[in-house]
């Protein structure tokens, strides 16, 4: 990871935003085929407004003075789920609770699904050695797709806007999911998570505005204490804990009823929202912006930068190698696109900078797990290659001088007991 740039981890953000999108659109596809117009009409209104309603709860922070602070971090930090609940019950009250519904299907009784089966444990002795062999390759797909998403995850939630910093507690996440997905595949049963708690959406929620005290420079040049809003994330753990208790109470059979309530519209709203708060802090969105502007009411550029054409063009490239990912996603060969995005990192650093100029590189990427650019790293490796070189020079400059002057020493020194 250690050579992954921002270049594939937007797109990698940018895929998982259109995913979201695309998962919308097939649930209320779902309810247009199996509702009523009516209740497909309704349908359509729960899923924009569980969508309309956390985006609204997730600016809480911004009401103030209205309701105290910790509501306001409450409501923020919890939209989603407040908008679920709501839209949850909203269909079941008045003359709502007459119209058909789409829910989520879920068992009666915790057993297996399939007829065929009457134990979870999944006996793999009894299936074909050649099966179990060709099952390796999903495996080890699936296994660089978890690491991978794992990977961009916590660097997407890590980045400057956010304040914070990988820790090591991440890696132990990427170890409770990948055994939990392990642990499933033997009981047949699909993955109890299958994504990770490392996430913008998370961050984002987590970002509160405060005063701080600084020094600043008056108009009159003078030095004083003044305040300034700062950002900062307040990272906890009880959202992901709160997560995976819900997970364990409902897949008991009582609240598994419960949650066979919950219309698919709410989950539409739901892949609407996330698909939402994942793209508004994607750079590739501000930059798309960016082509639609006037050229003089674009922000000035560096000096080591001619123009926006080229950032334009890596832009566009950006989202056509988006597009082409997400398209393999709905073939056959759907699940092997991680290794499509993990191709990018050496096309970016062995190709990209025969395309476009150095500078425009260095002002639109940068490293994703570490401070600087690919660039930076380039010059700074020619320059210890130079100063080896000149070092060696010098060196050998030095011998050969020493050299001399001891060849001259040693003939004295003959000449002199010669004489003698």
């Amino acid at each position: 990871m250690r050579y992954v740039t921002t270049f594939s981890a937007e797109i990698f953000s940018l895929l998982n935003s259109i995913i979201y999108f695309h998962k919308a659109i097939q649930e209320l596809e779902r309810a247009h085929t199996n509702l009523s117009f009516a209740a497909f009409l309704y349908a359509i209104i729960g899923a924009i407004g569980t969508f309309l309603l956390a985006v609204f709860l997730s600016s809480a922070e911004h009401w103030k003075p209205l309701f105290h602070r910790y509501i306001r971090m409450g409501l923020t930090e919890y939209a989603a789920a407040i908008s679920i609940i709501i839209f949850i019950g909203m269909p079941h009250i008045g003359e709502l609770a007459g119209l058909d519904k789409d829910t989520l299907q879920v068992s009666n009784s915790f057993r297996p699904t399939s007829p065929d089966r009457t134990v979870f444990f999944v006996q793999f002795w009894h299936l074909p050695i050649g099966w179990i062999f060709a099952a390796i390759i999903p495996g080890l797909i699936i296994t660089v797709l978890f690491f991978f998403d794992h990977e961009i995850s916590s660097i997407i939630c890590t980045i400057e806007r956010y304040g914070t910093k990988k820790p090591g507690g991440f890696a132990w996440d990427i170890v409770l999911l990948g055994t939990t997905t392990a642990l499933c595949g033997i009981l047949g049963i699909p993955p109890a998570n299958g994504l990770l708690p490392q996430a913008p959406l998370h961050s984002e929620s987590l970002l509160h505005d405060e005063l701080e005290e600084r020094q600043v420079i008056g108009a009159d040049g003078q030095e004083r204490l003044g305040t300034k809003i700062v950002r900062r994330v307040y990272e906890q753990r009880w959202s992901h804990f709160l997560h995976a208790g819900g997970i364990l109470a409902f897949v008991s059979p009582p609240l598994m009823h419960v949650l066979g309530l919950t219309p698919t519209s709410v989950l539409a709203g739901l892949f609407l929202f996330m698909g939402e708060q994942s793209l508004s802090v994607n750079p590739i969105l501000y930059r798309t912006f960016y082509m639609l502007t006037p050229p003089s009411e674009l922000p000035e550029l560096p000096k080591t930068v001619s123009s926006y054409l080229p950032i334009h063009i890596y832009t566009l490239v950006q989202i056509v190698l988006t597009t082409v990912i997400f398209i393999v996603t709905l073939t056959v060969a759907g699940p092997a696109f991680p290794i499509i995005i993990i191709a990018l990192v050496p096309f970016r650093l062995l190709l990209m900078d025969k395309m476009w100029n150095r500078e425009t590189l260095r002002f639109v990427d940068a490293w994703a797990c570490r401070d600087g650019t690919p660039e930076d790293d380039e010059d700074q490796k020619l320059q210890a290659e130079a100063a080896a070189r000149a070092m060696g020079r010098d060196v050998e400059s030095g011998v050969a001088d020493s050299s001399g002057v001891e060849l001259a020493d040693a003939s004295t020194m003959t000449s002199a007991m010669r004489e003698k």
